[in-house]
């Protein structure tokens, strides 16, 4: 051993002789990064243990149903691009699972088309939102590229497949992995040719053909040629093995996205039903809403907008999504699961203060965004704007709790100021108590509209006390209603082997009732009680009396309510009562 140390350098002589190379051929702007190192007898154990074996990484049984039926509890209106979006999406990878595990080709049908997606709207209505969901839904990577830093950087294709390569760090390198991811390319119509341009417009069509090939399907090399870590790390592997690692990713099965707001679209499209003359009941006038018109848009119309006619015809399935009204950008405030909301409740709670929204300000707010025309980008400014001077005061005060009233909106340093100087005062106390209620009944109205989904999804039957139960947990916290869901089902979970427990430490055999947990959950809650304070209250308040059932009467099986929790000494009177007479013995 001793002589191989002589001849082979150790990681961090190797380390160090690689970071002086940099160092000196390209200054302090590159830097080796040290990996993790595992002990020489960790690699020889796993060395020497057979491969572990390998799970299939398409476990994608959704239905398009299901999958709007998700969308729907993040995202406000947008019905038709849900539907379109969820049904291609979900037939894209049922489609590869069917392909790969039922039929077990790979190759899959020469010439078939993807169903990649092009998404037009404008700014602000939740394109990213949504597919950033549905990746996150399915459990496939995702990225996001930006169409405009194409066009600067030429349209070689490099920054194409860096976004595949992304990807591959999206799944922890599982290359297998990544070619079942999404890439979502943002601003798409900056890349169309400009039509005031006489002759072709290079630099932009150049991008649209280098986006060609990934779209369809090519091989994306994960080595950069021009990377000189990429390049070092091929040495040192070739070194070592006498072998070249050719490492590609097939873009086969890799869904694109596409979005832009396709500014001038109308224009084109209303010109060519002019022309057409589609018929008196359907014409199309000056004055109807541009989103309207997008939805006629065909192929001949984004080849005239500045697209190749090979590029449009990757992009099979098109999505409009609609402008947000007043009303829908107060339904997103009003979503339980609205991150502009949560976060800004974050943003407080992070100093130790709660805060409420009253209705009213949430209307308030939608008002301000709508003006500013920019769609639900607009509510996170508004929201922004209103909050920041008591987000600023209110850390170096006392006060932990703080109501976003319409009188805050309307008027917040006035507000503040009345804040301030009323702080202590009982009314003030009052109002945010008020609005704590108001959430936790619309809490409990949200959960009961959308029961079945969520007990379901969750696998937590959702009782009338349960309800009560995930409104209270949320008005208390700061969590989407999925996670409040999920810490109930683990709350519930853990509960559930306390009978366990209880039947191995008394040999008493007990159900707790739904009631029952959530009873100890809101006590969990409530009064921070562990499991085993619990398992402990438990014991003492029904272990004596439930042993002296068992050895007169041999039954060995007790269901606990809620009640019998609250008030032990009665339910367990009733129930040595009840049980003698039944088995006609002297009480």
């Amino acid at each position: 051993m001793k002589i191989m140390d002589e001849k082979i350098p150790n990681p961090k002589e190797i380390e160090k002789e690689i970071s002086e190379f940099l160092s000196k051929k390209f200054g302090d702007s590159v830097k080796i990064v040290s990996p993790i190192v595992v002990p020489q007898e960790a690699l020889l154990k796993k060395a020497t243990q057979p491969p572990p074996k390998r799970e299939k990484k398409i476990q994608f049984d959704l239905k398009p149903e299901e999958l709007v039926a998700y969308l729907d509890q993040y995202i406000i209106k947008q019905d038709n691009a849900k539907a379109i979006l969820a049904t291609k999406i979900c037939t894209h990878f049922n489609r590869i699972k069917h392909a790969e595990e039922y039929l077990g080709v790979r190759e899959g049908i020469v010439g078939s088309i993807k169903n990649n997606v092009l998404m037009i709207g404008p700014t602000g209505v939740g394109k990213t939102y949504m597919i950033k969901l549905i990746a996150n839904k399915i459990g496939v990577p995702f990225v996001k590229g930006d169409a405009t830093k194409f066009s600067e950087t030429g349209y070689v294709g490099g920054d194409v497949e860096d976004l595949v390569r992304d990807l591959v760090r999206e799944a922890d390198g599982d290359i297998e992995l990544a070619q079942y991811g999404i890439i979502y390319i943002d601003e798409i119509d900056k890349i169309a040719s400009s039509r005031n341009i006489i002759g072709a417009d290079v630099s932009r069509t150049g991008v649209q053909r280098a986006l060609l090939k990934p779209m369809e399907e090519t091989e994306v090399e994960l080595k950069v040629p021009h990377d000189p870590i990429s390049m070092l790390q091929e040495i040192e592997r070739f070194r070592k093995t006498g072998k070249r690692d050719k490492s590609t990713v097939n873009t086969k099965n890799i869904l694109f996205i596409m979005s832009g707001a396709f500014s001038g679209l109308p224009e084109i499209i209303q010109k060519r039903l002019r022309a057409q003359g589609i018929g008196f009941g359907a014409r199309i006038t000056k004055t109807q809403d541009p989103n309207d018109i997008l939805k006629h848009v065909k192929s001949e119309d984004l080849i005239e907008f500045g697209f190749e006619s090979e590029f449009v015809g990757r992009l099979p399935v098109r999505a409009i999504f609609d402008r947000l009204t007043e009303e829908d950008l107060y339904e997103i405030l009003r979503n339980p699961n609205n991150p502009i909301i949560l976060g800004k409740k974050l943003d407080f709670s992070a100093y130790g203060i709660r805060l409420k929204f009253e209705d009213a300000a949430l209307r308030a707010l939608a008002r301000q965004a709508y003006d500013e025309n920019t769609g639900a980008r607009g509510l996170v400014s508004a929201v922004e704007k209103v909050l920041l001077p008591f987000e600023k005061k209110l850390p170096s005060t006392n006060i932990k709790k703080f109501a976003a009233t319409f009188s805050v909106v309307n008027d917040p340093e006035g507000a503040l100021k009345q804040l301030l100087s009323h702080a202590s005062d009982t009314s003030t106390q009052q109002e945010f108590e008020r609005l704590v209620q108001e959430e936790k009944e619309y809490i409990e109205s949200y959960i009961i509209r959308n029961r079945k989904h969520l007990s379901e999804k969750y696998a937590l039957t959702l009782t009338p006390s349960r309800v009560e139960v995930v409104s209270s947990f949320y008005c208390e916290n700061v969590m989407d209603i999925g996670n409040v869901i999920r810490k109930i089902k683990s709350y519930y979970d853990e509960i559930k082997k306390l009978e366990l427990f209880f039947f191995k430490n008394h040999d008493i055999n007990i159900v707790l009732e739904e009631d029952a947990i959530d009873l100890i959950i809101e006590q969990i809650m409530q009064y921070d009680m562990s499991l085993g304070d619990i398992f402990q209250k438990l014991s003492t308040d029904f272990q004596h009396g439930l042993k002296l059932i068992v050895e007169k009467t041999g039954k060995n099986r007790f269901f606990l309510s809620r009640e019998a929790l609250m008030d032990p000494e009665t339910f367990l009177s009733k129930l040595i009562k009840n049980e003698l007479n039944k088995n006609q013995l002297p009480s």
